[in-house]
């Protein structure tokens, strides 16, 4: 039997799930209303730079345009392997999503204060796929509210740690 197996799928909950990043800036910034896994069309430079796990969300989005969705703003870095046939490392990548799916968030994200973020990234049986979510934007008394909330966990599971 294969004694090393990776842990990477126990870990993360599914079968064959490599967590490439988290996008831990958007549930701070958004409360997620719907949870939306999609494909992502990428060049083979940037799936191999995404194994390698260069890949940065700040100020990424999602937009719907003619009845498609595409992903603004998030940057893969150049493969140093691949030279003249490199990725540029912020572009427009186009999701893989069904079309009743895709005119549902469009619907939704029309509504003021809603916006589409990516949550993760990740290969799932060797596929690299986007989670996206369609988030409402937090008040700033909100996000103290959440700090509080997180702080105090900290601080309930450093008591915990102390007393086993």
């Amino acid at each position: 039997m294969a004694k090393n197996k990776k842990k990477t799928a126990a870990a993360s909950g599914g079968e064959g799930i490599k967590i490439v990043a988290v996008n831990k800036r958007a549930t701070f910034d958004y409360e997620i209303i719907e949870k939306l896994e999609c494909g992502i069309v990428l060049q083979g430079s940037e799936v191999k730079s995404l194994r390698d796990g260069h890949v940065s969300f700040t100020d990424s989005y999602v937009r719907v345009l003619n009845d498609e969705l595409y992903l603004l703003g998030m940057s893969i870095s150049e493969y140093m392997m691949a030279n003249r046939l490199n990725h540029h490392p912020v572009h427009t990548r186009k999701l893989l999503a069904h079309k009743r799916e895709i005119r549902k968030l469009a619907m939704a994200s029309e509504i003021k204060g809603h916006t589409i973020v990516p949550l993760r990234l990740y290969f799932k049986n060797s596929r690299c796929k986007l989670q996206i979510g369609l988030g409402r934007g937090k008040a700033v008394y909100d996000k103290r509210e959440s700090l509080k909330k997180k702080d105090f966990d900290r601080q309930k599971q450093r008591i915990m740690k102390s007393y086993m």
